[in-house]
């Protein structure tokens, strides 16, 4: 069993909701996909709190699906509980860090999955497993009962087979959401240095939406990166670093690792937050000018799981995140949605980005989106 780590008995007739075991259930452990936590976790006492609009929807938890170990990282594997497997190429990465939330939606085996966005959690597994994903505004959805990344950064967001899925997933998570009846019009592009066919692939879904595009010039890009790097190692230290230091045969090497070079990056933490301020300043004025940003989720198409090792793993880190972490560091909602890439076996993954509260439009734009140049 390598998509979930603990499967559950979910009778009844509701949608069927697969959650991140990073969210908590009752009377079943939160792991957050660590043998270091297992050992110490006892039944969760009561549901974290974005599990109440579900539960009252009569949703069917089907399962406490598998991630990344501690959600600390992109790639999705796992060494304690088996790897969930990509839906289109069982030897790519199946994205992480919320990969088996992305796996059920995409194998059918749940409507909705719940997944936490960090610097991509949600994003990065939905892009590359050919699925759909949203991660929310930062402080919209409560992350009572949830275990802790880096909370200057963690959000948790509806995952799917589809843009409806999401909709559905986010009025589980917040009872009344309403899409906007509208799709946005005028979109900033984005452009990247990433894979042309990628390019192409957004460039075509944006036309083919008829959606209004404004080419931008955005300087800054770095700076997002820079702030959010700093800032996440240091919380995650705080977060994770005890549990590693008293269990160090319990977590994994990949994050070992990460925990080990933490404090280098970390070390200018207090300059990052300063930047941190200025970066979301100077993203949200970009919504002065154009309604929603549109990039691509991912700047190439997924690793194979061959090329991962040890002198590879933080450069494949750095690049698929690249076009998630900025976003995460200015708190923004962002979607990713597959489009078809021409040139390739594999879709690609277009990410919209809009204001603060913008979940809305968002999927009012992305379900526009899907309809005319859907996978």
């Amino acid at each position: 069993m390598t998509t979930f780590i603990t499967k559950l008995d979910a009778t009844g007739d509701g949608p069927t909701l697969a959650v991140k075991d990073i969210i908590d259930v009752a009377g079943v452990p939160t792991t957050a996909g660590s043998r270091a936590l297992e050992r110490v976790a006892e039944p969760a006492t009561r549901d974290a709190a974005c599990l109440a609009g579900a539960r009252a929807a009569g949703a069917r938890i089907v399962g406490k699906a598998n991630l990344h170990e501690l959600a600390a990282l992109p790639i999705g594997t796992n060494p304690w509980f088996g790897s969930p497997v990509n839906p289109l190429d069982p030897d790519l990465i199946p994205g992480g860090s919320s990969s088996g939330s992305a796996v059920a939606v995409a194998t059918g085996q749940a409507d909705v999955a719940l997944g936490s966005d960090t610097g991509g959690s949600v994003r990065i597994p939905s892009a590359c497993c050919g699925t759909t994903g949203l991660k929310t505004t930062y402080d919209r959805i409560s992350r009572d009962g949830v275990w802790p990344l880096a909370p200057s950064f963690d959000t948790i967001g509806p995952m799917a087979i589809s843009i409806g899925g999401l909709i559905h997933g986010m009025e589980l998570l917040e009872p009344g959401f309403t899409m906007a009846p509208t799709a946005a019009t005028t979109v900033g592009r984005l452009r990247t240095a990433g894979d042309p066919r990628i390019e192409a692939a957004v460039d075509r879904a944006l036309r083919e939406a008829e959606l209004t595009v404004v080419d931008l010039d955005f300087a800054p890009w770095a700076a997002g990166s820079d702030a959010w790097t700093a800032v996440y190692t240091a919380e995650l230290l705080a977060s994770d670093g005890e549990l590693a230091d008293n269990h160090p045969d319990g977590i994994g090497e990949d994050v070992a690792g990460m925990l080990a070079m933490a404090p280098a990056f970390a070390a200018d933490v207090d300059a990052a937050r300063e930047q941190l301020k200025a970066w979301r300043e100077s993203v949200l004025r970009v919504f002065e000018e154009v309604e929603l940003l549109a990039l691509p989720t991912l700047p190439i198409f997924p690793p194979r799981l061959d090329a991962i090792n040890a002198d590879t793993l933080l450069s494949i880190i750095i690049e698929i995140t690249s076009h998630a972490t900025p976003f995460n560091a200015a708190g923004t909602p962002c979607t990713a949605q597959p489009v078809r890439a021409y040139d390739s076996r594999l879709p690609a993954s277009l990410q919209l980005v809009g204001p603060l509260g913008g979940e809305e439009l968002l999927l009012a734009t992305a379900l526009r989106v899907e309809a005319a140049f859907g996978v």
